[in-house]
């Protein structure tokens, strides 16, 4: 006797119970609902895959300019070498924190600034020192600044800045922050005719004036009233003033 064969056969719709069929539909929707999250994140990490390589390792994104902004003192071809941003480096790959610590080096640079400005520019802007006074080194004549920092020659001492004489200017050296410290304490009616102030020491700075005079000031404490008591005594006759201690003060 034969065995019998079966075959599928697809069962007409109306066939199926109308409970069976919003089973099945409820089920799809159900498969799907579940599905799209997992294709949508699957599409974004695509994308956001193929974006990396598009900026990290291809040309389309890389260096093409180097815009510096604000040299004056230094030339803007300064700040690029010292930056070292080789063209074509993709923009997304140039270490800003390097660059900013390269550009900051710079003697004349006070504050940097980078960032990057799509398709293929790095910008580079610079705020430089401003000069609180002109110092005398072998050579030539130097700016400093209020921080005590020396960073440009000068061939003239710019109009309105004092002429400091000290032993060894600098951000770390005490007599450079007394002479500074008095600097910024005296009145436009010392500023006026001082030709030098000079420090040997912290304790031990004074004002050569032009007119020759000398007013010695000791150390930077007590600036108002040393000022006060000195501009006093520059009516009366005498070669040098001394007023280190201005409650006793004495000129010859």
């Amino acid at each position: 006797m034969a065995e019998p064969r079966w075959r599928l056969v697809r069962a007409r719709r109306d066939a199926v119970p109308a409970s069976v069929r919003r089973f099945g539909a409820r089920a799809r929707r159900n498969r799907l609902r579940v599905a799209v999250p997992w294709l949508v994140a699957a599409a974004v990490v695509v994308l956001v895959g193929a974006a990396g390589v598009v900026v990290w390792f291809t040309p389309a994104l890389s260096v093409d300019t180097v815009r510096v902004v604000g040299a004056d003192l230094v030339t803007p071809d300064e700040v690029r070498a010292a930056a070292g941003i080789r063209r074509g480096t993709p923009l997304a790959r140039v270490d800003v924190g390097a660059v900013h610590r390269r550009v900051a080096a710079l003697p004349p640079v006070r504050r940097v600034r980078v960032g990057r400005d799509l398709p293929g520019t790095v910008e580079i802007r610079v705020t430089e020192r401003t000069p609180a006074a002109v110092i005398e080194r072998p050579g030539g004549l130097w700016m400093i600044d209020a921080a005590g920092v020396v960073y440009a020659p000068t061939a003239t001492r710019p109009a309105g800045l004092a002429l400091l004489r000290i032993p060894s200017p600098g951000t770390g050296d005490a007599t450079t922050r007394a002479a500074l410290t008095v600097l910024r304490a005296l009145p436009p009616a010392l500023l006026q005719p001082l030709a030098v102030l000079a420090a040997d020491a912290p304790a031990r700075v004074r004002l050569e004036l032009s007119d020759g005079r000398t007013i010695i000031w000791g150390d930077s404490s007590e600036n108002e009233a040393k000022a006060r008591v000195a501009l006093v005594l520059l009516a009366r006759p005498g070669k040098t003033i001394d007023v280190s201690a201005p409650e006793l003060v004495t000129i010859r």
